[in-house]
């Protein structure tokens, strides 16, 4: 694992604190206000620009540390696109995600069409380094057309019913969107997923944990895992 290429030198916090606060802003549904508040229950005086500014800077580079989960030739992929209003332009969010909900690779475009779902495809083809064992999509006919496109025997199941899966992933995002009071540009929104798909990768336990032993092991990995990531700043 590589250092991430950002230092904590000359700020008055500690890493340990610029960690926490960034964390808590990519894993729950919370503003930069009721961070700083938060943190000042605990005596801890910062401003919440100054959580905005970790979160911007420390955020992609804590994201990046942490390990991608290694692709599975038996892996289902479900993809699926969401409406995401920037500055009064409709954008969409498209999304692939396996059948333990892991978030494989999201892009935002301002299209919902054949070229757009093209991208997701040749993107995740690419970064998973191997074939899934079927895709499933809802009725959008683009999905078929990018499969064309690309000359892939990919088998593709086409059922609003059966992607559940991907369709629920949108909704951590949704809610975080309303706390932010939507996105300011579109840069901003595909940073933002991507930081916030990655902590929540690490941090929910795949929907094939089942019991509460196995989701607290779970859990004191992934904070092990972040620990480690987060370690790398100097």
């Amino acid at each position: 694992m590589s250092k991430a290429c950002v230092s904590c030198k000359r700020h008055r916090f500690p890493q340990e604190l610029i960690a926490h606060a960034v964390w808590l802003y990519f894993r729950f549904p919370l503003s930069f206000r009721l961070i700083e508040e938060m943190l000042l229950e605990r005596g801890i005086i910062v401003s919440y620009e100054t959580i905005r500014r970790w979160s911007r800077k420390f955020g992609t580079a804590f994201a990046r540390s942490l390990r991608r989960k290694p692709a599975e030739c038996g892996d289902i992929w479900h993809l699926d696109e969401v409406r995401i209003v920037i500055r009064g332009q409709p954008h969409w969010l498209w999304r692939a995600v396996d059948q333990d909900g892991y978030v494989l690779d999201e892009i935002l475009q301002t299209r919902r069409n054949t070229k757009a779902a093209k991208r997701l495809l040749t993107r995740l083809l690419a970064r998973q380094g191997a074939r899934p064992k079927r895709m499933v999509t809802d009725k959008l006919a683009s999905y078929g057309a990018a499969r064309r496109k690309l000359k892939s025997s990919i088998r593709h199941l086409s059922h609003k019913g059966l992607n559940n899966r991907a369709e629920n992933s949108h909704l951590p995002l949704r809610k975080q969107e309303r706390v932010m009071q939507k996105f300011r540009s579109p840069g901003s929104c595909q940073r933002f997923v991507s930081i916030f798909s990655a902590i929540r990768n690490l941090f929910v336990p795949p929907a094939s944990i089942d019991n509460a032993i196995s989701r607290h092991v779970h859990r004191v990995r992934a904070f092990a895992q972040w620990n480690n990531a987060t370690a790398l700043i100097a």
